[in-house]
């Protein structure tokens, strides 16, 4: 694997899809008030030991969390690893979960998805009137249409959105672009759900598949008229 610091606080962790053959990203943030680490997303089964040895480089605290932009198989493949290691937290949205244990069919597909062991992952917390907490060292956004539970993650000190498949952008990463439509649930509902980046206008946008998008909000408006 290779990384980048991306930010004070974040990590870009980059492996490979073999078929298509694009670039699958995941991201170490530094947690701050607790302490250690949270992985945002959990890549492919072959990225485990590269993302326990640059943890381990770091040498700032172990992976304590494990939150998860959705369910699909390229996002969730260390989990198991690093929760034998470290004993960290699974989060993931909660209409989210029972579609990546089995339980419910993903929308557009063909068959179920076993793809997190049933009770791993626990929903993302919650206040008395259903709003999302902070988990982890960063703030959820419920932003839902490449899958039924997707959300978003925004690290409001280093104004980092780390967007999962909410887009994709090109190879520069000077194009946003829309999350990939043979994968993706609902693309009217991702366009609108698109509009979280004109609500919190991030500095920089991080996405799984692509390259990162700096003032992302400028590009809104053209993305939403493609």
């Amino acid at each position: 694997m290779k990384w980048t610091q991306v930010s004070e606080q974040i990590w870009r962790g980059k492996g490979w899809l073999i078929f298509p053959f694009i670039p699958v990203h995941v991201w170490l943030v530094r947690d701050e008030a607790e302490g250690g680490w949270t992985l945002v997303d959990a890549g492919m089964k072959n990225m485990a030991q590269g993302v326990l040895a640059h943890v381990k480089q770091l040498n700032q605290g172990s992976i304590r969390t494990i939150v998860l932009t959705h369910g699909h198989i390229d996002h969730v493949g260390v989990i198991d690893a690093i929760v034998e290691e470290t004993g960290a937290k699974v989060y993931a949205y909660a209409e989210e979960i029972p579609y990546m244990e089995g339980e419910r069919m993903y929308p557009r597909r063909k068959k179920m998805e076993f793809n997190v062991k049933r009770g791993l992952a626990q929903p993302l917390p919650v206040n008395e009137q259903g709003e999302l907490l902070p988990v982890g060292g960063l703030t959820p956004y419920f932003a839902p249409g490449h899958s039924p539970g997707h959300v978003v993650f925004y690290h409001e000190g280093d104004e980092i959105l780390l967007a999962g498949d909410l887009f994709t952008s090109n190879r520069s990463g000077s194009k946003l672009k829309r999350p990939m439509p043979m994968f993706t649930a609902d693309m009217d509902q991702a366009m609108k759900s698109a509009r979280i980046v004109e609500k919190l206008k991030p500095r920089q946008l991080e996405v799984c598949h692509g390259s990162a998008v700096v003032n992302p909000v400028s590009q809104l408006q053209a993305y939403l008229n493609v």
